[in-house]
C-alpha cells in the first residue's frame, strides 16, 4: 500500500527544502484499481514554489499561464509524496500537452536527457519510477473529482466556449482545488522502459546523406515516411 510521506522527506528527493505545503489531511484506498482518495486541508504550494512563483516560471517557459501545466505541478507535488526519499527516477507523461513541461518544471526529467518519455494514451496522467525496479506511481485526473469545480471541468471537458472562459476564474480554482482533483495509484511499469538506452550504430541514409540510427533501416525516418519539409535553397552559414 501506497504511503504519503512528510513534506521534508519529500524535499530530499528533489534536493531542495519545500515550503509554503498544505498537508494531505487523510489517506484512504479506493476500490480494487487502486486508486487513493486524497482529502486537501489547505491551499497547497507547488513543490518549493508557491501558485504564483509556479505561475511565473510556466510563463517564462510555456510561453503563458497554461492551466494544464499548472495542474500538472499539483500533480508531480502529489506523486512526490507517495515516493521513497533519495531515491532516482523517471517519468512517463500520457499526454504530449501542457504536462511534459510541468514535469520537465519540477523534476530532474527531460525529453532531452531521456527521463521523460511520453506515450500518448490520451489520458491526463503521468507516472514516476524507480529507475530500476519501475516501481512508482500514477497520477492522474480523477474525472468523478473535477465535477465538483465548475471551471476546471469546463476546461477539461472543453464544455464552454472559449470567449465565455475568463482565465482569472480558471487559476482562482486551480489553485483552490490543489490535488484534490487527482488520484493516485501504485504502479509497476513495463520493462521496455527499465535500463539504460544505449546508442546503437548509425548509418548515412542514401537519398538525404545524413545519419540516422541504422536499426531505423535502410532509409532514414524523414526520407522513409515522406519528407517533414522542402528544401527551397541551401543556405551558407554565417552569411545574411
Amino acid at each position: 500500500m501506497l504511503k504519503e510521506i512528510p513534506k521534508d522527506s519529500a524535499g530530499k528527493i528533489l534536493k531542495r527544502e519545500l515550503k509554503g505545503h498544505g498537508r494531505l489531511r487523510d489517506v484512504t484506498w479506493g476500490d480494487n484499481s487502486g486508486i487513493m482518495n486524497t482529502c486537501v486541508e489547505c491551499a497547497m504550494g507547488i513543490c518549493s514554489y508557491s501558485f504564483e512563483e509556479f505561475v511565473e516560471k510556466v510563463r517564462a517557459f510555456h510561453g503563458f499561464e497554461a492551466p494544464g501545466v499548472i495542474i500538472g505541478g499539483y500533480m508531480v507535488d502529489l506523486a512526490y509524496r507517495y515516493l521513497p526519499p533519495n531515491g532516482a527516477y523517471d517519468a512517463l507523461c500520457e499526454t504530449p500537452k501542457c504536462l511534459p513541461d510541468a514535469i520537465q518544471l519540477l523534476t530532474p526529467c527531460s525529453i532531452g536527457n531521456g527521463w521523460l518519455v511520453v506515450i500518448n494514451t490520451g489520458r491526463y496522467a503521468l507516472i514516476l519510477y524507480d529507475k530500476v525496479t519501475g516501481e512508482g506511481v500514477r497520477v492522474f485526473v480523477d474525472t468523478a473529482k473535477v465535477d465538483g469545480w465548475p471551471e476546471i471541468r469546463d476546461w477539461y471537458f472543453r464544455t464552454k466556449p472559449k470567449k465565455e472562459k475568463k482565465i482569472e476564474d480558471l487559476l482562482h480554482e486551480i489553485r483552490e482545488a490543489g490535488s484534490a482533483i487527482c488520484s493516485v495509484q501504485a504502479v509497476r511499469v513495463s520493462g521496455r522502459f527499465l535500463g539504460k538506452k544505449h546508442r546503437g550504430a548509425f548509418a548515412v541514409c542514401p537519398v538525404c546523406r545524413e545519419s540516422y540510427p541504422a536499426e531505423d533501416g535502410p532509409l532514414c525516418l524523414g526520407c522513409k515516411d515522406g519528407d517533414i519539409c522542402v528544401v527551397v535553397s541551401p543556405l551558407v552559414a554565417g552569411r545574411q
